[in-house]
């Protein structure tokens, strides 16, 4: 579980964030919704570790990470998909894969095979350059990079802008299936075989920031909306209503 309670976010003498709090449990979709420069990124960036807080608190699994570096947050399983991409464009499609590593012991360092199950395009693509695929395809990348991290928490910042439509079908196929089943360090036949024990294998919480009502409303357990660097209101998907949610989302 992650819980936020009362961030204020600085970014020099300018105020981004007021008192934000919201709740992200593992096997759920949180999504965070809201116009562009309402605060939704300083949000992600300050969960990942990636600007520093003025006031609040960021817990993680029972644990404070407030004053954690990025890079322990990330070992902790915090992983970020950021808005940009931020894939290394030299780079091949295996290379980028590769730099999920980092936080990981040595024994973790290979990509899962139900990373490539989830996104078989770039199992074709191991050699191309990351810069040389489409927009589409380089967010499958961002994400599978994340995934390589082996992460419980999720951070994705919209990860369909930018995106044709059918690759965001895809991308919303693949979010489901990871608040599901968890990471995928192993294959489906293994994960399949744990569920049919009775073993717990929904073990990521995902929170998803975006401005699109339909991708959101589709995929979301519970909503949290912002306006002016705050939360508005929250709730769980069936008790939002959505004329209310798209009056903070209209320009």
């Amino acid at each position: 579980m992650l819980e936020v309670q009362g961030l204020d976010l600085f970014y020099e003498t300018s105020q981004a964030l007021w008192g934000v709090t919201l709740s992200a449990y593992k096997g759920k979709v949180t999504c965070v919704l809201g116009r562009n420069g309402v605060g939704k990124t300083s949000l992600i960036r300050a969960i990942a570790g990636q600007h520093p807080i003025r006031d609040g608190k960021i817990l993680w699994e029972g644990k404070d990470v407030t004053n954690l570096p990025s890079y322990e947050r990330a070992k902790a399983g915090i992983a970020i998909v950021p808005q940009e991409r931020e894939i290394f464009p030299l780079l091949t499609v295996e290379e980028n894969l590769r730099t999920g590593f980092a936080p990981l012991p040595r024994a973790l360092h290979y990509v899962p095979e139900g990373v490539f199950e989830l996104f078989p395009v770039l199992k074709d693509m191991l050699g191309r350059r990351g810069g040389d695929l489409s927009g589409g395809q380089q967010q499958q990348l961002a994400i599978a990079r994340a995934l390589v991290t082996r992460p419980r928490l999720l951070l994705l910042d919209e990860p369909t802008e930018g995106i044709q439509p059918s690759i965001i079908k895809e991308i919303e196929r693949v979010i489901r299936i990871l608040a599901d089943r968890g990471h995928p360090d192993e294959g489906a036949g293994k994960r399949q075989a744990k569920a049919d024990d009775g073993a717990d294998v929904g073990q990521m919480a995902i929170l998803l920031v975006e401005q699109y009502w339909e991708f959101a409303r589709d995929l979301a357990d519970a909503f949290a909306v912002m306006d002016r660097g705050q939360v508005v209101f929250a709730g769980k998907s069936g008790d939002v209503e959505e004329e209310k949610v798209r009056r903070y989302l209209t320009v």
